[in-house]
């Protein structure tokens, strides 16, 4: 299928040079001025000349210097070929090295702090089957059309006749003052030629705080079903971006409300829901987990510990029960939700390493905190520590963004016995040096020591060790773990072979 450019006969109509944008917007920059004293701009514009094409910067640089976010990503199309263009700025700007991509018709160069990426105007067409494009040489006009919003069509020219002035052909700077999100065609023409722009519109509206325009929100809605011929990873990156937005639940409403939520994330809509008996009820565990990933949000950008927060609750569903006697139950969410987090980060293509052991380790131990607000013993943190490692910091991150009511009052009192137990870890920690430690005496020193070959009474003696000083028993001390595995030995009939400490 053929795009074609609705506006193009009017194309002039929608041009505005920045000087009066900025005037619009009451803003002290002087757009112009800051091109012109741009050597990478002015690069572009001069090879352009030289090669007798036109250049433009287009997209998200543009609509980032509008709404004056920081950007260092800058692309530009050019009418001809983008990859000549590339190596004639590289050989202006004295940058020897230019990535290009054949097959794509695109080249990179990295300048400063600065990626420029050249890519040849081009007009695209789309099978049923598949998101990729079949392409065609195209004008700035065919260019802009193909773009998935309005606010990422914006194009700054860098031609010497109208150099600096902005061309806005579906009125991209009107839904970037209204903060909207709409597509420039159709809205079931640009999500059903490329699923994935559905995704990225939930996406910037999560990242800018913007609304979806209604009959683009009404159209991912209905081409939801699309996204099936994206790769997960595709997926997967979008869901990030949004997890990092800086409000990520509104993302997740959205995802949930258009429906694709469920098609990527079943799980997660699981928790949805309020169910009564007895006239008893839990609470809706969707909304209670997007307030603790806000929570978590507000006071850390990590990625992984977001996800923590997303998966902290998932196994509430499967292991929801109700008692007569204290109403709803979801016993052993915790270890059932962490024994889930492999299989949905495989699922979803997410890394299988590291990352993935930490949210498991913070699902399954994301109760043990809170639980001590009760009866905060020594052993007890002893314990915590221990198997929260480095990782107890962040987990009580997303104990003390676990803490959620509606009821002020009662949050306020839980965070002040939550206090307490963040006290006592710090006390504990500086007397006993618990976390991530290693009993004193190793499993290879035992074996010396007693002249015996490796099997299971070697971890039974080091589990002992490790039990008693996590108890309290004895001191985290080499003199006093090997006094206990001399007591330990003589229990089970095992003789010294050395008997020196």
């Amino acid at each position: 299928m053929e795009i074609r450019c609705v506006d193009a006969e009017n194309y002039s109509l929608f041009r505005l040079t920045f000087a009066n944008l900025l005037l619009q917007n009451n803003s002290s920059v002087n757009f112009s001025v800051q091109l012109n004293t741009n050597l990478a701009f002015k690069a572009v514009a001069q090879a352009a000349e030289r090669l007798g094409v036109e250049a433009y910067a287009v997209g998200g640089y543009v609509r980032d210097l509008i709404l004056q976010r920081p950007s260092k990503d800058v692309d530009f199309v050019c009418v001809g070929s983008g990859i000549e263009l590339a190596k004639e700025v590289a050989a202006m700007l004295g940058e020897k090295q230019v990535t290009i991509f054949k097959n794509f018709g695109t080249a990179n160069i990295r300048h400063g702090d600065l990626e420029l990426e050249f890519v040849g105007a081009r007009k695209e067409s789309y099978r049923s089957e598949s998101r990729k494009p079949i392409v065609e040489d195209g004008t700035l006009e065919d260019d802009q059309c193909r773009r998935d919003f309005t606010i990422n069509a914006l194009a700054i020219s860098l031609v010497r006749k109208n150099y600096g002035e902005l061309l806005d052909p579906f009125g991209g700077v009107g839904h970037l003052k209204e903060s909207l999100i709409k597509t420039p065609l159709s809205p079931d023409i640009t999500f059903s030629d490329d699923p994935l722009r559905m995704m990225r519109a939930i996406r910037f509206a999560s990242q800018l705080n913007f609304d979806i325009e209604a009959d683009t929100f009404e159209a991912i809605g209905r081409n939801k079903e699309r996204l099936k011929i994206v790769s997960m990873e595709r997926i997967s990156d979008e869901l990030n971006k949004i997890i990092l937005s800086p409000v990520p639940s509104y993302g997740f409403k959205l995802l949930f409300q258009s429906g694709i939520l469920k098609l990527i994330f079943p799980e997660m809509v699981a928790l949805h829901g309020v169910e009564y008996q007895d006239n008893k009820a839990h609470k809706d565990n969707f909304y209670h987990t997007l307030q603790v990933l806000d929570n978590v949000s507000k006071v850390s950008p990590d990625l992984w510990l977001r996800w923590a927060a997303i998966l902290h609750d998932i196994a509430k569903p499967v292991t929801k029960r109700f008692d007569k006697e204290v109403g709803w139950t979801f016993h052993g969410h915790e270890d059932k939700g962490a024994r889930m987090v492999p299989g949905i980060f495989r699922r979803m293509k997410l890394p299988m390493n590291e990352k993935m052991d930490f949210v498991q380790k913070l699902v399954r131990l994301h109760l043990r905190p809170i639980a001590l607000v009760k009866e905060v013993t020594d052993s007890a943190i002893r314990r915590l520590l221990f198997e929260a490692g480095n990782d107890a910091d962040a987990l009580m991150i997303l104990c003390r963004a676990d803490i959620t009511s509606k009821n002020s009052e009662k949050v306020a009192k839980y965070l002040k016995n939550f206090e307490k137990v963040q006290q006592k870890m710090i006390e504990v920690e500086e007397k006993d040096q618990v976390r991530n430690f290693q009993p004193p005496i190793d499993g290879d020193e035992i074996m010396t020591i007693f002249d015996i070959e490796p099997g299971r009474i070697i971890g039974d003696i080091k589990d002992q060790i490790k039990e008693a000083i996590l108890d309290g028993q004895i001191k985290n001390d080499r003199q006093e773990a090997y006094a206990l595995m001399l007591k330990i030995a003589s229990e089970k009939g095992i003789h010294l072979k050395i008997n020196t400490p």
